[in-house]
Formats: structure tokens, sequence, C-alpha cells
């Protein structure tokens, strides 16, 4: 006689299953492809520098825009405390995206408006223009330092809801303290380079020039150069030689300031490099004898062996390459 056949229910059942298990498969399948291609969304990721456990992560495009704000202020001579106000702006604002939308005819990093002043919809668009404006329009407000962040914030903005900037400030004061250099080694990247913009000396120096002016480079004697890494001992005459890694060095500049200040300009600088190293497809940066590296030590700053405490102070190494 031949067997019965499954009882529906369960026959319903284990479809059930299997449907779901074929999903889950797909989806797992999908996301390794994503990773392995590169497709996946890169990260980044801030942490105190107090050892308290706080950190804040984000895309590659906020941290571009966050190292343009921070770099437009300090080079204005704006105290951390008018970055911290800043980046809270933007993150409310716009969620540190430089978009082309919003409330009427708002535009931009901090939502500026064309028709009240702000200047052209092009202008709005540029980061390093929006972020000199608003601390131009900072600046005004007396004792700005000293109110409560939403309070200085609001008088820029004249916002509908001036409370929601306090809400960042937490997360902006981990950005500004890290953009700023005054903590060190406490930024980081996945650093996959971008599937639009180009990298390579050039666009490192231009972008440099972009957010802290030409000074950045004449006043430091910024060099360029073609480093190709020497043969190992092991490499037969037929094996390929690895392909060359152009870097750029910005000596940093020992001025007669407050103590650590070379440090903290030089950790400013690193910070950046790092915060742009997917869009100017960035893959090591060192300085003080600490090295990023995209690719396995991404998540972290590793101490180079070697190093003169001094000397390791004199200059930022930024290397571009695939």
């Amino acid at each position: 006689m031949p067997e019965p056949s499954p009882n529906p229910k369960r026959r319903r059942r284990l479809l059930r299953f299997g449907a779901a298990f074929v999903v889950l498969l797909a989806v797992a399948g999908y996301l390794a492809v994503q990773y392995l291609t590169g497709s996946a969304a890169p990260r980044c990721r801030v942490v105190s520098g107090k050892g308290d456990g706080a950190s804040y992560e984000f895309t590659p495009e906020q941290a571009a825009n966050a190292a343009t704000i921070s770099a437009v202020g300090t080079t204005r001579g704006m105290p951390e405390r008018a970055v911290t106000i800043a980046l809270a702006t933007a993150l409310q604002e716009s969620g540190l995206r430089n978009i082309e939308h919003g409330d009427r005819d708002s535009l931009g990093l901090f939502q500026q408006r064309p028709s009240q002043g702000w200047g052209t919809s092009r202008q709005i668009m540029d980061p390093t223009y929006a972020a000199g404006v608003f601390y131009e329009h900072l600046a005004k407000v007396p004792d700005y330092t000293q109110l409560p962040l939403t309070v200085a914030a609001q008088q820029v903005q004249r916002s509908g809801y001036p409370e929601a900037y306090a809400k960042h400030e937490p997360d902006a004061g981990l950005l500004a303290a890290a953009l700023t250099g005054r903590t060190a080694a406490t930024l980081t990247c996945q650093g996959r380079p971008a599937q639009t913009g180009t990298g390579g000396p050039d666009a490192v120096r231009a972008a440099l020039v972009r957010d802290f002016g030409r000074d950045v480079l004449q006043a430091a004697g910024a060099e360029v150069g073609t480093r190709r890494p020497s043969p190992s001992s092991t490499a037969t005459a037929t094996s390929t030689a690895a392909p060359a890694a152009d870097a750029v060095t910005i000596p940093v500049p020992r001025k007669a300031a407050a103590a650590g200040s070379v440090s903290r300009r030089g950790w400013e600088l690193a910070h950046w490099a790092v915060a742009n190293s997917s869009a100017l497809h960035i893959a090591r940066v060192s300085f003080a004898g600490h090295e990023w590296s995209r690719g396995g030590f991404a998540n972290e700053w590793r101490t180079t062996g070697g190093s003169d405490g001094k000397a390791s102070t004199a200059e930022v190494r930024i290397v571009t390459g695939e």
C-alpha cells in the first residue's frame, strides 16, 4: 500500500521553514559579497580620550564633512568650543550630509537659505564656504563660548526647534576633540576607497588647501614624493615589484606657542587624513610614532617601533594608493 501523505499542517510548516532558510542564505550571501567586494558601507569611529568608553560611529561622508568643518574653524582661529557648536548644528540640520534639499530653500550642511542672505545655492553647497559663513555669524554672538550650546547655535540658525541641538553635543564634543587634535589616535575609518572621486598626492594637497588654506602647504613646506618599497630579500627575479606608494609629507612647524601645540596640530592633520581616507584613497597615515592603515588594522592606531619621540612629531605622512 502507498504510504500516507504528510499531514497538511506539517507540510505547510516545513515549507515555511524551508522558505525562511532560503531567504536567510540569500541575505547572508549578499552581505558576504558586499563585504568582500568592498560594497558594504565602511564606517568611521571616534572614541573618547578620557577612556570612559564613549564613542560615536558615522560614515566616511560624515567624517569628511566633519573634518572640513573643524579645519575651517581652526584655520580661522576659532576655539574648540566653536567647532563643537558647528558640528552639533550640522548634525541636527543635515546629519553631517551635504544635502540639496530642506525646508523651503534650505540647503547644505547647515541648511542655510539663499533667500536669507547666506549666499548663493552654489556657495552654500560648498562645505568649506558653508562652514566659513557659519563661523562668521557665530563669532558675532557675544560670549558664545560661555553660552549653552543650544543658545549659541540658535543665535546663528534661528531654528524653529532650538532645543534639538542639545542631543548632539556629546557626539560633537568627541568629534571636535579628535579633529582639532586635542585627543590623540582617537579617530579611525575602515578606509575602503570610495566608488567616486580620485586619490593621489595631488588630490590630497588640493583637499588640504581647500580645508586649511594655502599656508598648510606653503608655510609648512609640504613635500610630495614617490616611495617605492625595497624588494624583499626573498623575492625572485620573476616576481612583480610592489606598486609605488605616493606620499604627502607635511612638516609640523614648531611654533613658540603653548606646550603641546605641535602635537595637537599634528593630530589635527592626521585625523583629517583618516577622515578623508575613503574619498581620497588614503592607505596609511603616520604621526608621532603611531600609524593607521587601511585593511586589517583600520580600526586602530598602532604604535611604530624605533621612533624618536621628539623627531616623530615633526611631520605627518599621508600615503595614498590602492
